[in-house]
């Protein structure tokens, strides 16, 4: 067995390639970023053979700069921007649309045409998710509906679909040629199709939504052997599939019901381990599936989602060209004492967690002559704590589970600031981890279990450290008055689409 364990994560912006040594350390990465696509205001979409040309070539790079070879690798896992739709010709292997990406609100109508019988909710019961344009479901009923002449292939098997996960296994195991046409359980429940506690598509949501089970994946454990790559990768068995947010929560250890962990990424992800039995949100929370291991039960999770958070500094830096690397907005929020009295809700696709209000938009608030550029950047970064604390006090809600603290990663828990200002409002300690890109460690360690290269969860346990934590300093009545002001600034958002 190789002394190596691969990750490729395909993340919203970019693709990446990890390997980690048997210690949990990286001994090697490539990043590389793709096209964002946006036809329409509220469309947005990725090119899925430019994604896989990307994990040829961050696979190579990952491996060069490592200094070792397809067969020093035990294993190589797949991580992946859930949500995100695909549909392929089974035997050309070229996609028939670009991929909808998850942020994506062309299926507005479509979902509010699905919400008439039975409201939001109509198939939360079933797959814990309710009906938004969030999820996968009726991103694929759209394409069929859409692409002439799809729906009689989709019927007859000759088109598959998959999020992002399923198009890598696929190509990574031949393609055309024997592609494994797999899904695990995570993927799988950000459809809004797969029954949660059967752990298999239902019949009932396939048939409201109006999808042919012939073109869906199998569904498998998180943890398990998949096939056998072909091509860059030939001989390597590929044995963990997760979502992104799914591997942070198995990459930061979070083993046991009432462990916690947020991400920090183009959106926020908190996610909670709620055990082996599915808990209903009444808070606006989603239920899913936290990872499966092998033949074991499925471990569930409550999981708060957040649309954009990193995306937000991003568009001050591309659209308003207020910074000129995304690295800049600390030192320019940190110029300034406190936000002015500024607030900035970024409902660019509506609000997600806890609201669901897909008829939001985004709104900059409280404005005066005071106000500076500064200010406005202090606001795009508390706006990411605010809405993460409106998320936990909905776990605290549904779960009955008070946190302790804060597990976070992603790319923006190196904002020193933000962090500081994340434990101050939500009232508890924020730690970091050394290994802060716990997505692709999550990957890794799903599929290096799966070989037997690391023995057990406790060993992965074992290998968990904190890098640095922040401690709460502001005082409660400050931080209530100011978060009473945040919740003002919400409401200003919503019905702005009629």
């Amino acid at each position: 067995m190789g002394d190596f364990v691969a990750a490729i994560d395909q993340g919203t912006t970019s693709t990446r390639c990890m390997i980690f040594d048997h210690s949990g350390a990286v001994v090697g990465s490539e990043q590389l970023e793709h096209d964002q696509i946006y036809p329409r205001p509220g469309w947005v979409e990725h090119d899925p053979s430019q994604i896989w040309a990307r994990v040829g070539q961050v696979v190579s790079g990952a491996l060069l700069a490592a200094g070792i070879t397809k067969k020093d690798l035990a294993a190589v896992g797949v991580t992946n921007q859930r949500e995100t739709t695909v549909l392929w010709d089974r035997h050309s292997g070229k996609p028939v649309h670009n991929a909808i990406v998850w942020q994506d609100t062309r299926t507005d109508s479509l979902c509010r045409e699905l919400s008439e019988d039975g409201g939001q909710d109509r198939f939360r019961q079933t797959t814990g998710l309710p009906i938004a344009t969030y999820f996968s479901g009726p991103k694929i009923r759209w394409l069929l509906d859409n692409v002439p002449g799809l729906r009689a292939q989709a019927e007859a098997g000759d088109v598959l679909f998959g999020n992002i996960d399923t198009w890598l296994i696929w190509n990574l195991t031949g393609g055309p040629d024997g592609g494994v046409h797999v899904t695990d359980v995570t993927n799988a429940s950000r459809t809004m199709l797969m029954d949660l506690k059967t752990l298999d598509w239902d019949d009932e949501a396939l048939s409201a939504i109006g999808v042919p089970r012939a073109m869906l994946p199998e569904i498998r454990s998180s943890s398990s052997s998949l096939g056998t790559c072909k091509d860059f990768l030939g001989g390597v068995e590929v044995a963990g599939d997760l979502g992104d947010q799914q591997a942070a929560l198995f990459g930061q250890a979070c083993y046991q019901p009432g462990e916690a962990k947020n991400t920090y990424g183009t959106g926020n992800f908190l996610v909670l381990n709620t055990g082996s039995s599915p808990v209903p949100s009444k808070a606006g929370l989603i239920t899913g599936v936290g990872y499966r291991i092998g033949d074991e039960p499925a471990s569930y999770m409550l999981e708060g989602s957040i649309a954009i958070t990193g995306a937000l500094v991003q568009w001050l830096r591309d659209n308003l060209g207020i910074i000129k690397t995304s690295g800049d907005i600390e030192q320019l929020a940190a110029s300034v004492e406190d936000n002015g009295g500024v607030y900035f809700v970024p409902a660019f696709s509506g609000l997600f967690a806890p609201y669901w209000r897909s008829d939001a938009r985004g709104a900059l608030v409280g404005l005066t002559r005071y106000a500076t550029a500064a200010h406005i950047a202090r606001a795009a970064l508390e706006a990411t704590a605010w809405q993460s604390r409106e998320v936990i006090d909905a776990m605290a809600a549904d779960s009955g589970v008070t946190l302790r603290s804060l597990k976070v990663d992603g790319g923006m828990v190196h904002n020193e600031l933000l962090m500081q200002f994340q434990a101050d409002v939500a009232g508890v300690p924020v730690v970091r981890p050394k290994v802060a890109e716990t997505t692709s460690l999550g990957a890794a360690y799903a599929a290096g279990l799966a070989v037997g290269f690391w023995k057990s969860t406790d060993e992965l346990v074992s290998q968990w450290s904190q890098d640095k934590t922040w401690e709460p300093s502001m005082a409660a009545s400050d931080r209530d008055q100011r978060y009473r002001m945040w919740k003002k600034a919400v409401t200003r958002t919503f019905d702005w689409v009629e």
